[in-house]
């Protein structure tokens, strides 16, 4: 910690993931973006980066459920008739996804009442967890998740999920104008395409702090021993 006329700035690692104020946002990680039978899988994207990603964040929500860290499960939700979606919305979906549309229409994904928008298995809420649907990259525009963190007293907000350039970097950039820390765990988020993952990584790492799965987990399991020893 430093003092920066006079007001107290969270530096060190132990410091920015304490466990009583840091909650753990989980992005977008359903069927349609990272399986096999899911949208983007049936289209014949790459999803070999999620396969690596996955057991680390699943490890790291394990962690977080143990040392009771607020986990916070962020999902995509897109209204049947395309009525979550203006205009704007739909141009930035033809110009996100242009690589990947094998016809001239907007992708369509993760729509309620459909396979594709469940959470995967491994990384589904548990009875009591937070879920915040969104409608937008951001996890905090058009939403409630601001007031929830508010409500729980979090400073701290660690971010995997997907995509790395997409709805994860969205999502830290406005937790952090809204006067949060952001952690980035780098080996918990992916992509569909490795260029634009690796890019934003470096654009993140100079904004935010980044730790890695092992790294959060340590600082959590040690704040937390006392009560892990008891338990």
């Amino acid at each position: 910690m430093i003092i920066v006329e006079g007001k107290q700035v969270l530096t060190e690692l132990a410091e920015l993931v304490d466990p009583a104020h840091t909650a753990l946002l989980l992005i977008d990680m359903q069927r349609d973006f990272v399986e096999p039978d899911g949208l983007f899988g049936e289209l014949d994207v790459d999803l070999s980066m999620y396969r690596e990603s996955r057991p680390r964040l699943a490890s790291l929500l394990t962690t977080a459920r143990r040392t009771s860290v607020l986990v916070v499960h962020v999902q995509n939700t897109t209204l049947p008739g395309r009525l979550s979606d203006s205009p704007a919305q739909i141009r930035f979906n033809l110009r996100t996804h242009a690589g990947k549309r094998r016809d001239a229409a907007p992708l369509r994904y993760t729509i309620p009442g459909t396979p594709g928008y469940d959470f995967v298995e491994e990384l589904a809420p548990s009875a009591g967890e937070l879920v915040v649907g969104k409608h937008r990259s951001s996890a905090f525009w058009g939403t409630d998740l601001e007031l929830l963190l508010r409500s729980n007293g979090i400073k701290t907000v660690v971010i995997g999920g997907c995509t790395t350039e997409g709805c994860v970097e969205s999502t830290a950039r406005d937790a952090m104008f809204n006067d949060l820390y952001v952690v980035i765990a780098p080996d918990c988020v992916a992509s569909d395409d490795r260029e634009q993952h690796d890019a934003s990584l470096l654009l993140m790492a100079h904004r935010f702090d980044m730790a890695t799965a092992d790294e959060i987990s340590n600082v959590w399991v040690s704040a937390r021993q006392p009560d892990l020893a008891r338990s």
